[in-house]
């Protein structure tokens, strides 16, 4: 069985290209893709008749070349047309939510915003199940308003 996959390491390096493409398919981050690229090159090398030390030499060297240079390349292309996004809890400015625990003025409560709950502060005291803004953050705990 071994002796067959070493004389058939392209079928292993096609299956793990292929298994790369599909799992950079639930990250997005054009990361995997570059394993992908090297496991192709991989498959050049072992068409080519190098043996397996070459073969993962290859894999490693063009894996992380993609790295260097073939995903910021891809990742300034695709995102070329997008405004920079808030993202995390920077993106909770602006949100709304329901007060689950009510909030005082001198004692925070807390404030579900898609199914998560966030520790909030007011100027206001705001009563439990009132509709709130996000109006800013410091660390974990949002700063709310009425609507």
């Amino acid at each position: 069985m071994i002796e067959y996959l070493l004389n058939n390491m392209w079928q292993v390096w096609g299956i793990i290209a292929v298994l790369c493409l599909i799992l950079e398919l639930s990250s997005g981050d054009f990361f995997i893709i570059c394993f992908s690229i090297g496991a192709v090159f991989a498959i050049i090398s072992a068409v080519i008749g190098l043996n397996i030390y070459w073969q993962i030499f290859i894999f490693a060297i063009f894996s992380l070349l993609s790295v260097m240079f073939v995903r910021p390349v891809a990742l300034r292309w695709l995102h070329k047309n997008e405004p920079n996004k808030a993202t995390n809890a920077d993106a909770l400015i602006g949100r709304t939510g329901r007060v689950t625990k009510s909030i005082c003025v001198n004692e925070p409560g807390y404030v579900q915003i898609d199914g998560d709950l966030w520790k909030a502060v007011s100027d206001d005291t705001i009563e439990e199940g009132e509709t709130v803004r996000v109006i800013g953050r410091e660390s974990t705990i949002i700063t709310v308003e009425t609507l």
